[in-house]
């Protein structure tokens, strides 16, 4: 089990900025400081400072706002504090990037993205899925593809085929398509 008060995460899961180490109190006076939390459970952490990640495994559930991700494996890589402090007096490091492995689900905004592999690189804000079928959906529109890029910051998305399968797409006539 993941220990309590282990590790405090205050990350922008798949939308902007992100940091570790905020300062749980602090962030309670403010509402809107609650859509940023994440939460993860996991049936175990590891975590490396000298490395700069931590490692949650086993049933992997993330959460924040009305973004989830499930995996078998989700490793946050972070850089290394700055030693400068935020607002709140806590000493910060921002995350570079967010890698989900094994069995991965992430629902966000109206979409579904099922892969093998998901890597989002919080400053360009790409989501890379990566595997054999994966796969974004936005209600009954779908698209698949052995590598799928989805670039949030303008929601173009590039789909590309694997060695075995073309790439596929779903669109029913009068919908909007996946944005």
């Amino acid at each position: 089990m993941l220990a309590a008060g282990l590790i405090a995460l205050s990350i922008t899961m798949l939308s902007g900025p992100a940091t570790l180490g905020a300062d749980e109190s602090k962030r309670q006076a403010d509402p809107a400081a609650d859509d940023q939390k994440i939460h993860i459970t996991a049936d175990m952490l590891t975590s490396d400072n000298d490395k700069r990640y931590a490692e949650f495994s086993g049933n992997v559930t993330a959460r924040q706002g009305k973004t989830v991700i499930t995996a078998d494996s989700l490793k946050i890589f972070y850089r290394q504090s700055s030693g400068q402090q935020n607002s709140t007096g806590v000493n910060e490091a921002s995350i570079e990037k967010i890698v989900a492995t094994g069995r991965v689900q992430i629902a966000f905004d109206d979409k579904t993205a099922v892969t093998q592999q998901a890597v989002y690189t919080v400053d360009t804000r790409v989501l890379v899925l990566s595997g054999a079928n994966s796969k974004i959906m936005s209600g009954k529109d779908s698209i698949s593809g052995e590598k799928i890029t989805f670039y949030r910051t303008d929601g173009r998305i590039k789909v590309e085929r694997g060695s075995r399968k073309q790439v596929e797409a779903v669109v029913f006539s009068g919908s909007k398509g996946i944005q």
